[in-house]
């Protein structure tokens, strides 16, 4: 669910799920696929079937790029 009501717990959307990797890309700048679906799982465990709606949300807001090279995602936000 994108946006959140009065039944969605607070920690599992997907605004909140892409809080969280927005905070690890914003810090290391770049960062592997699956070292940042870890990284979310570490930080909240039920909110792995979120990873890619969160990841669209990020792309979609022209906030991440994808480096096919490196299998990479870069933080390019404005």
């Amino acid at each position: 669910m994108i946006r959140p009501n009065k039944h969605a717990h607070p920690d599992k959307t997907v605004i909140s799920a892409a809080t969280i990797m927005l905070k690890r890309l914003r810090k290391s700048r770049s960062v592997r696929f699956d070292d940042l679906r870890v990284f979310l799982k570490s930080q909240e465990p039920d909110a792995e079937t979120l990873y890619l709606p969160a990841l669209n949300l990020l792309f979609l807001l022209g906030v991440v790029e994808y480096r096919k090279k490196n299998d990479t995602f870069e933080y390019i936000g404005r």
